[in-house]
């Protein structure tokens, strides 16, 4: 089972993503689940969500203390929040920033990073990353596939909505892809 932890900012879509991931999972024929962990956040503030996926029935329903995968969709976080915290052994961190896996000096995990923000405001006029750091986990990790994702944006997006986020999640994942080591 892999379990995936995605931090970000109330407002940008931490628990949209791991929701549409959970569902992308399932469309790949796996076992899936998605969770937000709310308080009292409010825009902007760090909040966290996420995704459970395996090949095998989940019983587990306890939150993820250790999980296998973070997913950054602000990288100012790590000033204010240990993201690292939990993370197993070797684990995978993606992080949306224009830093290169290098500058952040996070020892280890196997970084990857990328400049969604830029991406989603140049299709979106937003730079919420969302489904774009979706483009990139698929590209990343090999977990899901690039298309379940898309189908998963597609039924859960209004159709204007969904076909710019359809855009940015195919050229996030083919910049990812070409980035990654």
């Amino acid at each position: 089972m892999k379990e995936i932890r995605f931090h970000g900012r109330g407002g940008q879509g931490a628990v949209t993503a791991a929701t549409l991931l959970a569902v992308a999972a399932f469309k790949d024929g796996k076992f899936s689940q998605a969770f937000p962990k709310f308080g009292v956040e409010r825009r902007g503030a760090p909040v966290q969500s996420f995704t459970r996926i395996s090949d095998e029935f989940i019983r587990r329903k306890s939150a993820i203390y250790e999980p296998q995968i973070l997913v950054v969709l602000d990288s100012t976080l790590f000033e204010f929040v240990d993201i690292t915290s939990g993370l197993s052994e070797g684990g995978q961190i993606i992080v949306n920033t224009e830093k290169s896996p290098d500058e952040l000096g996070i020892e280890g995990a196997e970084v990857s990073t990328i400049d969604a923000a830029s991406l989603a405001f140049e299709l979106l006029g937003l730079d919420i990353v969302n489904t774009a750091m979706l483009g990139a986990f698929a590209a990343f990790t090999g977990e899901v596939k690039k298309e379940s994702i898309c189908e998963a944006v597609k039924e859960n997006f209004p159709e204007h909505l969904a076909k710019k986020n359809v855009k940015l999640v195919e050229e996030t994942y083919a910049k990812a892809m070409k980035n990654k080591k």
